[in-house]
C-alpha cells in the first residue's frame, strides 16, 4: 500500500504587523508637563496673576493626564488573551475620559480662584517677567502637541489625540491669560486679570466635554469614519455582481487604534468551498490594502438560500 505524499502549501505572510508602542510619546508628554508646571507655576508665584496660577493648574492635569496616558498605551499594545480575544486597545478610551474627569476638577480649582479674586481684586507683581516665562512654556506645550496629533491621527491612537487637543487647549488658555494679563500691565485695571481667568476656566471645561463625549462614542463600539466607510464600501462594489455576488450585514467599529469590519457575503450555492473561500480571501486582502489598520471577518452564505437574509440590514 503506497504512502500518501501530502499536500504542499505555501505559508502566507500574516495580514497585520505587530502593534506599535506608542508609549514614548506619552513620556514626551510626561517631561513637557514637568517642565512646564515649574515655569508656570514660578511665573504664578512671581506675578501673584490668578490668570497664570489657573495656567499652571491646567499644567498638573497634563501631567495626570500623560501618566494615565503612558499606563493606558502600555495597556492597549498587550496581545490578546483568553479574556480579551480582541486585545486591549480600548484601554485608551479609559485615559482619554479620565482625562475629561481631571479637566474638570482643574476647571473647578480655577473657577473658584477667579471669583475670589473678582470679590477682592489685587493687582499682579512683575508682569514682563513672568509673561516671558509663561511665553516659554506655551511654546514646549505647542510643538509636543503638534507631535502628539501627527503620530496620533498617523497610528489612529484616542489616546494620543486626545492628551494632543488638551496640550493644544493649554496653549489656547495660555494666549488668553497672556492677553489678560497684559491688559491689566496696560490699563492698570487688576480685575481683568480674574475676568480672563473666568474664561480660560470655562475653555477648559469644554475641552473636559468633549474628551469624555468622545470616549464614550468609542466605548460604545462606535464606527469607523464616514471617509474610511466610503473606501471600504468602494472596495466591496468592485466585486459586487447583481444576482451572483452580493454583500450586506456590513458593520465596521473602532477601538482605540484597533478598527474592526465584518460583513456576509453571499456566491451560488453550488460554488465549491475552495472557490468561495478563495474569493473571500481577494475581498478581505483588497480592503485591507485600502485600510491596513482593519481587521476584517467575512461569512460566507449561498445566496438562494432565504436563511441568508436573516441578518441581512447594512449599518
Amino acid at each position: 500500500m503506497g504512502s500518501v505524499t501530502p499536500r504542499k502549501t505555501t505559508i502566507q505572510p500574516p495580514r497585520y504587523g505587530p502593534p506599535v508602542d506608542l508609549s514614548r510619546y506619552a513620556w514626551l508628554s510626561v517631561a513637557a508637563a514637568l517642565v512646564t508646571i515649574a515655569l508656570k507655576g514660578g511665573a504664578a508665584w512671581l506675578t501673584g496673576s490668578v490668570g497664570l496660577l489657573s495656567d499652571a493648574a491646567e499644567s498638573l492635569v497634563n501631567l495626570a493626564a500623560a501618566i494615565v496616558a503612558l499606563v493606558a498605551l502600555k495597556v492597549a499594545i498587550k496581545p490578546p488573551d483568553l479574556n480579551h480575544p480582541y486585545g486591549h486597545s480600548k484601554a485608551e478610551y479609559f485615559s482619554a475620559a479620565l482625562e475629561g474627569v481631571m479637566i474638570f476638577v482643574a476647571a473647578g480649582f480655577i473657577i473658584v480662584a477667579s471669583i475670589e479674586r473678582l470679590i477682592n481684586p489685587r493687582m499682579p507683581e512683575q508682569l514682563g517677567f513672568g509673561l516671558a516665562i509663561a511665553v516659554v512654556a506655551s511654546l514646549i506645550n505647542g510643538t509636543v502637541s503638534a507631535v502628539l496629533l501627527r503620530q496620533g491621527r498617523r497610528y489612529n491612537s484616542a489616546t494620543l489625540i486626545a492628551d494632543a487637543r488638551h496640550l493644544m487647549t493649554d496653549v489656547i488658555t495660555s494666549v488668553a491669560v497672556l492677553v489678560g494679563v497684559g491688559l491689566v500691565a496696560i490699563t492698570n485695571t487688576p480685575i481683568l486679570d480674574p475676568i480672563v481667568a473666568l474664561l480660560a476656566g470655562s475653555n477648559i471645561l469644554w475641552t473636559g466635554i468633549s474628551l469624555i463625549r468622545s470616549s464614550v462614542d468609542g466605548l460604545m463600539d462606535v464606527s469607523l469614519p464616514e471617509r474610511t466607510n466610503a473606501d471600504l464600501y468602494e472596495v466591496l462594489d468592485r466585486f459586487r455582481v447583481p444576482g451572483r455576488i452580493e454583500f450586506h450585514a456590513v458593520r465596521t467599529r473602532e477601538a482605540g487604534n484597533r478598527q474592526f469590519m465584518e460583513f456576509h457575503i453571499l456566491v451560488p450555492g453550488q460554488w465549491s468551498v475552495r472557490k468561495g473561500h478563495d474569493l473571500t480571501e481577494d475581498v478581505i486582502d483588497a480592503l485591507v490594502e485600502v485600510v491596513p489598520e482593519v481587521r476584517v471577518s467575512a461569512h460566507l452564505e449561498p445566496i438562494e438560500d432565504p436563511r441568508s437574509y436573516a441578518d441581512e440590514e447594512d449599518f
